[in-house]
């Protein structure tokens, strides 16, 4: 796995007074852990923006804190952003433990090319990241899978199948599971006929038929009538 080096500051500014490290391009944030209490802390934002961009959840950064000989094995534990600007808003760091495992999400990632995406077809990903297990030294920064066995529809890679040192790292999920399937690609429905289209055409629906048999049976015994109704008036 890849490791890091980031520093940060001991941070004297909290609630809303951290508005102002932010206008000067500072983060706050915290380190939190088994062995520590929550310690506050500042960071410069390009520095912090770099790392993080690189570790993602999985990567060892190594922090140090100005003032402090020790180095602090971190991951990053989650952060908050600007919903409108996506400005950095705060960042967590978990310490954790080199001789204990940990568990971490880590991406999922399809190399290679599948023939069947060839005849149209679509490579679909069921999986995009996967829960393991192991010392923070030995986490994965991706689990590739190599899709160019993948012939027709149908043709999945099952979470047995991924290639990860199982002597190190524990996947936290059912073996049948499916990573990743060949699909056909969703079929357009078919034209309906609506009834404006079916009487432009002359066709007459039967309610229609039914109503015109019994007008005109109506209008006969009208004319029936006539001429008793005549001989009646005289």
């Amino acid at each position: 796995m890849s490791t890091f080096e980031l520093s940060a500051d001991i941070r004297k500014v909290f609630g809303r007074k951290t508005k102002q490290l932010r206008a000067k391009g500072i983060v706050p944030g915290n380190i939190f852990g088994k062995k520590i209490k929550s310690l506050a802390i500042e960071i410069t934002k390009p520095g912090l923006i770099d790392v993080m961009r690189q570790a993602g959840e999985t990567g060892l950064i190594h922090l140090t804190i100005k003032g402090d000989d020790k180095a602090h094995p971190v991951l990053v534990a989650g952060y908050a952003q600007n919903p409108v600007s996506g400005e950095m808003l705060h960042v967590d760091f978990h310490e954790v433990d080199l001789t204990q495992k940990t568990t971490a999400m880590v991406p999922v990632k399809a190399v290679g090319e599948s023939p069947a995406i060839a005849s149209g077809n679509l490579l679909v990903m069921l999986k995009n990241e996967i829960e393991v297990e192991a010392l923070p030294t030995d986490l994965p920064d991706v689990i590739e899978v190599d899709v160019t066995g993948l012939l027709e529809v149908g043709a999945h890679i099952l979470a047995k199948d991924l290639k990860v040192d199982r002597s190190k790292v524990t996947l936290n999920i059912e073996d049948d599971v499916q990573i990743v399937t060949i699909q056909e690609p969703a079929k357009e429905p078919e034209p309906v006929v609506v009834a404006e289209e079916a009487a432009a055409e002359g066709e007459v629906p039967a309610d229609s038929s039914a109503e015109a048999e019994a007008k005109a049976e109506g209008e006969a015994k009208t004319e029936e009538k006539k001429p008793e109704e005549a001989k009646a008036e005289k």
